[in-house]
C-alpha cells in the first residue's frame, strides 16, 4: 500500500499548492484588471438585475490556470528527475489540450473587452479553432499510444469497439463538452462550484485506479477551483471568462481520454451537459414553433433566474445535482 501512501502525499501537497496558488494569483490579479478597467460587458437579453455586475473584472481564471500549470510542472519535473519523463506524455499533451482551450477563450475575451460587447469571436471561428484543437490533440495520443478506440459503457463489463468511427466520437464529445462549461459559466460561483464537485471525483477515480497522472491534474484543478471560489461566490469580485471556463472543460475532457472512460467522465459532468442542452433545446424550439419558447430564458440557470430564484439558491442545487452525478459514476467504478 506504498503506493496509496504516496499518492495522498502526492494529492495533499498538489492540491494545498492549487489552492494556496490560486488564492494568492488573484489577489495580485484582481487589482490589476481594475486598474486597466477589464470588465464584463453585460448580455443586453439577459436578466436586468445583472447591469449591477457591469464591469466587474473578467479573465480571472488566469489565476487559477496560473496556480494549476506551476503545481503540475513541479509534479513533472520531480517524476522527470526520477526517470520517468517518458510515462508523463500523456499528461502533457492533456495540459496542452487544456492550455488550447485556455488560449482560444482568452482571444474571445480580448476581443470582447476591446469592443466592449459580448460578441468576441464568432460562434463558427470558436467551433473551429476548438475542433481543430481536438482533432491535433486526439491524433498525438493515438500516435503515442494513449488513445483507446473501445467504448467502455458505465455500470457494465461492455466495450463497444469503435475502430476508426471513436475519432469523431471523441472529437464530438470534447468539443461539446468544453462548450457546455462555458455555457454553465453564467452565474456567481456556478462553473467553479460545478467543476470542484467533478473535480473532486476525478480525484476519487484516480485512487481507485492508481493513476497518478490523474491524480496530479484533479488535485491541482480542484485546489485551484477552492481558490478561486474566494473572488468568485456570490457577490462575485472576479470572474472567470472564456479562458477559464474553455480551460475547466480541456482538463476535464483531456482526463477523461487519459483514463480511457470518455462516457464516465461525461456522467460525472453531466450537470454542464443539460445546461447546455436547455440552450440547444430552446434554439430550436424557437425555430420550429416560429418564435416560441420552452424556457422563460436559456440556459436553464438563467430560467430559473426568471423564474424567482436567487444566485445562491441556483448554485446550491447545480452543485447538490452535480454531486449526485458524480455519486453516481463513482458508483459505476466499483459495482
Amino acid at each position: 500500500m506504498e503506493w496509496l501512501q504516496t499518492m495522498g502525499v502526492t494529492a495533499g501537497i498538489l492540491g494545498g499548492g492549487a489552492l494556496l496558488l490560486s488564492a494568492v494569483f488573484g489577489g495580485i490579479l484582481l487589482p490589476i484588471l481594475r486598474r486597466f478597467k477589464l470588465g464584463q460587458h453585460i448580455f443586453e437579453e439577459g436578466p436586468s438585475w445583472h447591469k449591477s455586475k457591469e464591469g466587474t473584472p473578467t479573465m480571472g481564471g488566469l489565476s487559477f490556470i496560473l496556480a494549476f500549470l506551476l503545481c503540475v510542472a513541479g509534479y513533472a519535473v520531480y517524476r522527470a528527475v526520477r526517470g520517468e519523463g517518458r510515462e508523463l506524455i500523456p499528461l502533457a499533451l492533456t495540459v496542452v489540450f487544456a492550455l488550447g482551450n485556455g488560449a482560444i477563450g482568452f482571444v474571445d475575451d480580448y476581443c470582447k473587452l476591446i469592443k466592449k460587447q459580448n460578441e468576441g469571436l464568432t460562434e463558427r471561428q470558436k467551433l473551429l479553432l476548438q475542433v481543430v484543437l481536438a482533432a491535433a490533440y486526439l491524433i498525438m495520443m493515438r500516435a503515442t499510444g494513449h488513445l483507446e478506440t473501445a467504448l467502455h459503457i458505465p455500470f457494465t463489463d461492455f466495450y463497444l469497439e469503435l475502430s476508426w468511427f471513436a475519432y469523431a466520437v471523441y472529437l464530438l464529445v470534447l468539443v461539446g463538452f468544453v462548450n457546455a462549461t462555458n455555457l454553465t459559466d453564467g452565474l456567481d460561483g456556478l462553473a467553479s462550484s460545478v467543476c470542484a464537485t467533478v473535480a473532486a471525483f476525478m480525484l476519487a477515480f484516480s485512487f481507485l485506479t492508481g493513476s497518478f497522472e490523474i491524480c496530479s491534474l484533479s488535485c491541482a484543478l480542484l485546489g485551484g477551483m477552492l481558490g478561486f471560489l474566494i473572488y468568485n461566490h456570490h457577490p462575485a469580485r472576479m470572474f472567470m471568462g472564456d479562458t477559464g471556463s474553455l480551460f475547466l472543460g480541456g482538463v476535464i475532457m483531456g482526463c477523461a481520454v487519459m483514463a480511457g472512460e470518455l462516457l464516465l467522465f461525461v456522467l460525472a459532468g453531466f450537470v454542464f451537459v443539460l445546461d447546455m442542452l436547455s440552450s440547444l433545446i430552446q434554439r430550436y424550439y424557437f425555430k420550429l414553433t416560429h418564435g416560441k419558447r420552452l424556457f422563460r430564458m436559456a440556459p436553464f440557470h438563467h430560467h430559473l433566474e426568471k423564474c424567482g430564484w436567487r444566485e445562491g439558491q441556483i448554485v446550491a442545487l447545480f452543485a447538490g445535482v452535480s454531486v449526485l452525478f458524480c455519486l453516481l459514476a463513482f458508483l459505476s467504478c466499483i459495482l
